[in-house]
């Protein structure tokens, strides 16, 4: 019988990229998602799939601790997935103030919420980032890194990563951290990241726009590997002493933003298209990649689909999407 038949999960930032592939999982499993919605976003892959109506929806903000006290204590949750945030880079260098309530005031608050209730909740999964390791000269990143970040998104993510270790290693709540790359995946429908904007323009017949000047090193990870390293954490940490301890995920296969392009176009065999360097954007950590040894020897967890199947399959996903 799985794993999750029958538990209560509590997600946040389930109508995300890896929030709705996460849930699609958990519903697959058998599982009964609680899941926090801020805004209603049809375009969502959560509700647009359909998977919305198998869960029970609280309707809040992760600033709102009452709001997450009362949603954990009356629908009973076992285990919580922590992926709501404010994501996007350059939204982040914008408007830093509302990326910190978000990301860092949202993540203590379901943390003290999880305190409070003591035993009842039995494992915590929070989302940090590659991003909270920041510049570094040693790479590829591994967990034994400092976290860094300079940058506002960045800060926000080394700030909740060092705040889960806190409640994990002070009060006990049974929490593990993910540090993921770069993901990519059917229903990203933010058409200024680098994936799903170059198959876009792909599917167009034009050249993609690049914003950098095309030579950051990135490490990028298909959604649905994500989304299976989370629930393999959860399933593991009390078993494989996972509690309070921060875990890569990633393909370990480092490409600059130019090479990546080329993979895309190789895959949907346009390989004819030139992308365009803007070289505008700024605030953006230069290098990272991540040494996944940890998650692969501790938690018996490797990327089920790679790279280029990832990619085929994300290509489809758009295709479908765009009816062609």
């Amino acid at each position: 019988m799985s794993f999750w038949l029958r538990r209560k999960v509590f997600v946040t930032g389930a109508s995300g990229l890896l929030g709705s592939h996460l849930v699609g999982k958990l519903i697959e499993r058998g599982a009964e998602p609680v899941v926090l919605l801020r805004d209603w976003t049809p375009a969502s892959d959560l509700l647009s799939s359909g998977r919305l109506e198998y869960c029970s929806v609280v309707r809040g903000e992760l600033e709102d601790l009452g709001l997450l006290l009362r949603a954990l204590n009356e629908h009973e949750i076992d285990s919580v997935f922590h992926l709501g945030a404010q994501t996007i880079v350059g939204t982040a260098r914008r408007s830093p103030l509302s990326t910190f309530e978000s990301n860092i005031r949202g993540t203590w608050n379901l943390l003290e919420a999880c305190r409070l209730l003591g035993d009842a909740v039995e494992r915590v999964v929070v989302a940090s980032s590659d991003k909270a390791y920041g510049e570094q000269t040693e790479l590829p990143y591994t967990e034994a890194t400092p976290l860094e970040g300079r940058f506002p998104y960045d800060v926000s993510k080394s700030c909740a990563d060092l705040i889960a270790t806190s409640y994990g290693k002070t009060y006990g709540v049974p929490v593990a951290i993910t540090r993921c790359g770069n993901l990519f995946g059917g229903g990203d429908l933010n058409f200024n990241r680098l994936v799903p904007g170059t198959i876009l323009a792909a599917l167009e017949g034009r050249g993609v726009e690049i914003r950098s000047d095309g030579l950051a090193v990135r490490d990028y990870f298909y959604v649905e590997d994500a989304a299976d390293a989370y629930l393999t954490l959860a399933e593991t940490m009390p078993l494989a002493g996972a509690a309070g301890c921060a875990f890569n995920f990633g393909n370990e296969r480092p490409l600059s933003v130019l090479d990546m392009v080329k993979t895309i176009l190789d895959v949907m065999g346009r390989p004819e298209l030139e992308p365009r360097i803007l070289d505008v954007a700024r605030g953006e950590i230069r290098r990272q990649y991540l040494d996944c040894t940890k998650a692969r020897e501790t938690l018996g967890w490797k990327p089920r689909f790679g790279m280029e199947e990832g990619l085929r399959r994300t290509v489809a996903w758009y295709e479908n999407w765009f009816g062609d």
